[in-house]
């Protein structure tokens, strides 16, 4: 019998013989007997997990199901590598309904049959999983057009780390066929006897659900059709404390780099009504001709719901703006005035030009000194009224800016100022929005006041207990809000263990500090490569967005283009890593810098349009990434006119140009997966044959390569400054 592999998706077909006519691809020389290998005979209907985690007690069921759509007769053996470390206590495995044999193979035995299986096959994907375990059992023959259902439940403990708990669940798919999922969903319930306060996935774009009233328990799903699991679903969650819990990841390539951190800053899912910071609220809203229609509905009803929405001890007022500015009152009113200011605005109509510097310079003067204050400034266009110099406009708000205000502006349509926007929030340690044609600006309003209505401390500030830290980002510390998670991303230099991480930020009026003990900044290696591209991908953001604010320059241009290539950041300004085909050599890296010095240039000069918005929404995505930008593949059927060979015609994913493996990047080349570390110009590598004994004596000796070998059967990596070179046999 031979195999039938399903390593998390990873799979090898191989069927009984079938006529020389049948639309397969025949790898040859075919092996003895007249078996052939086609993995484009499976289509995988759907593979569900749904993950119960109770006191750390994590309960993995997982159900998938596959059809051949081939030939011949599929028979062989399922292979699904278990979770690195896990201590399963217990297994159950159905096919179809019945009951099979399955066997937990240690790490020891199942990492002899993962080199026998790359052996046999010449795939190597299998061993990115060297030093797991596995679940091995046979598979009944699948007939053409056969389907079968495999179920498989396990157990497993999760530590608690630096105050994180981890799950992770592998289903990492092959490069082989870039075969996609028609159906795709994970959900994880967690419940235990302690609060839970941050929640993370820095692998997967999911939703999270807290049970109202009840802190100790939620849930995260991600679904999908037509998925493409090119990565391993990670998810991290932390223990809550009764006012803000810090929590640390770091993560270094070796012991020379300097490391990478995370901090999560998670705040109280709910404060007592006492101890949410009072503030006062300054809605300033365009009311230009420009507005007219449903705009102007909208941002009333925005302003509407926020005033309806202020805590009892809040203040407001309201400034409409248009060829000058009316405010609603002399000074500050109390929630319970929100009535009269609604039935106010909506009697308003829009029309005139457009005063913003009047206007904000009037919010500005209403600013109780004594109040932590919120400016919900909501445009549509240009400065055509008063002060017209975005330049002056801002000088003059920096003087007449208040330490406790912050701005949140709100640009709609194409035709705003992305300037004048970005830089105003910037001064005023605030957020944009960019409300793009046909999305309502009511929701967008409502949705960030949501974020920011219950402040439990302002002004914050961090102190890393003599660890040096920089480049952190975001690098303005925005204000806590309950509920609300803050993820700082940075490098260290060093190492030190025991650090005392200090939190202060003022609260009712007063000082308050927070004290972390015990978190540590290893010197040595190791830790989560993933941390590495998040901070790039915020490094990248803020790099563009100093040029679309102050300018095209010679070193920021350099830090951008150096930037993608090493951790593989596609951006619409950063093509060049998939055009730009000597991309590794010093020519190369000069051709991409003269492009994008062009393409910088014309960002710096853009300031208002669809491509201006566009480019300020961006840059704003990039800096407030929560996970590591993901690298983009294209969609393509697998042959041009038709189903796949054997009758599939399932989406396919084109093989991609750039593949990321930890914290590294890899560009194919010339049929060569080459680590965007290799200087060709300057480096001599160490051949290895792909397949021979020397081949796996190096993975036995440095078992770190295995999941960039994993890549392919001609791979380049750097690894402690060594370049290893897999050559074809």
């Amino acid at each position: 019998m031979k195999r039938l592999l399903l390593a998390a998706l990873v799979f090898a077909l191989v069927g009984a013989a079938v006529p020389a006519a049948a639309q397969i691809v025949i790898p040859p020389p075919p092996p003895p007997g007249g078996v052939f290998t086609n993995p484009d005979w499976l289509k995988v209907d759907y593979h569900r997990v749904r993950a119960d985690i109770e006191n750390q007690v994590a309960t993995t069921q997982v159900d998938m199901q596959f059809t051949n759509q081939g030939e011949g007769l599929a028979e062989g053996t399922f292979i699904f590598p278990l979770p690195a470390g896990a201590a399963v206590s217990q297994l159950t495995m159905w096919v179809d309904g019945q009951p099979v044999d399955a066997k937990i193979l240690a790490a020891d035995e199942a990492r002899s049959i993962y080199n026998e299986i790359v052996r046999q096959y010449r795939d190597p994907a299998l061993l990115e999983y060297i030093g797991s375990g596995a679940v091995q059992a046979s598979v009944f023959p699948i007939p053409p057009g056969g389907s079968r259902r495999i179920q498989i439940t396990y157990a497993q403990v999760l530590e608690v780390d630096n105050g994180l708990i981890h799950y992770l669940y592998p289903l990492k798919a092959s490069g082989q066929g870039r075969r996609s999922v028609g159906e795709m969903s994970i959900s994880v319930s967690v419940r235990g006897q302690d609060p839970v306060g941050s929640v993370y996935s820095p692998s997967h774009s999911i939703a999270i659900s807290r049970a109202p009233g009840d802190n100790t328990q939620f849930r995260a799903g991600f679904e999908a059709n037509h998925y493409i699991p090119d990565a391993d679903f990670s998810l991290y969650y932390g223990i809550s404390s009764e006012t803000i819990s810090v929590n640390l990841l770091t993560y270094r390539e070796s012991a020379r780099d300097d490391g990478f951190f995370m901090l999560l800053v998670q705040p109280p899912l709910r404060v007592p009504e006492e101890r949410v910071i009072a503030k006062d609220v300054i809605v300033v809203l365009d009311q230009s001709g420009s507005m007219q229609g449903i705009k102007w509905d909208q941002a009333r009803q925005a302003a509407a719901y926020v005033l309806e929405h202020l805590n009892p001890d809040d203040r407001f007022n309201l400034i409409l703006f248009s060829t000058g500015w009316r405010v609603y009152s002399g000074q500050m009113e109390g929630a319970g005035a929100a009535r009269g200011a609604v039935d106010w605005i909506n009697r308003q109509a829009a029309e005139g030009g457009t005063d913003i510097n009047g206007a904000l310079l009037a919010a500005l003067d209403g600013v109780d000194p004594e109040r932590a204050t919120t400016v919900l400034f909501i445009t549509d266009g240009l400065a055509t009224e008063g002060e017209t110099r975005t330049d002056a406009i801002l000088a003059n708000l920096k003087n007449a800016g208040r330490p406790n205000a912050r701005i949140f502006a709100f640009g709609v349509g194409d035709d705003v100022d992305t300037i004048l926007l970005d830089s105003i929030v910037r001064d005023h340690r605030g957020a944009v929005t960019y409300v793009r044609p046909g999305e309502r600006i009511n929701e967008a309003v409502a949705s960030l006041y949501n974020k920011i209505s219950a402040p439990v401390l302002t002004d914050i500030a961090l102190d890393f207990g003599g660890v040096t830290v920089e480049l952190v980002y975001p690098d303005t510390l925005p204000d806590l809000f309950a509920g609300e998670q803050l993820t700082l991303v940075g490098r260290y230099r060093g190492g030190a263990a025991n650090v005392a991480v200090t939190l202060s930020g003022q609260m009712s009026g007063q000082r308050q500090t927070f004290t972390y003990s015990g978190l540590n900044f290893p010197a040595r290696a190791g830790g989560e490569p993933f941390i590495a591209r998040l901070w790039a991908t915020r490094r990248i953001g803020d790099l563009l967005n100093a040029i679309r604010l102050r300018g095209e320059n010679d070193e920021l241009v350099q830090s951008v283009v150096s930037l993608s290539v090493r951790y593989g950041i596609i951006t619409p300004y950063t093509s060049f890593l998939i055009e730009e085909d000597d991309i590794l050599t010093r020519e190369g890296r000069d051709r991409a810098v003269q492009q994008f010095a062009q393409e910088a240039e014309a960002l710096a000069r853009s300031y208002t349009g669809a491509s201006a918005v566009d480019a300020a929404a961006a840059s704003q995505s990039l800096r407030a990434a929560a996970a590591p930008i993901a690298v983009p593949t294209m969609t393509a059927p697998a042959q041009a006119g038709g189903a796949a060979p054997g009758g599939y015609d399932g989406a396919y994913q084109s093989e991609p140009t750039i593949r990321t493996v930890n914290d590294r990047t890899f560009i194919l080349r010339g049929g060569v997966w080459t680590d965007t570390a290799y200087e060709p110009d300057t480096m001599r590598t160490v051949p290895v044959a792909f397949l021979s004994a020397a081949y796996f004596d190096l993975l036995d000796a440095l078992p770190e390569l295995a999941g960039y070998f994993a890549l392919g059967e001609r791979v380049i990596v750097v690894l402690d400054g060594v370049a290893y070179e897999v050559t074809a046999e």
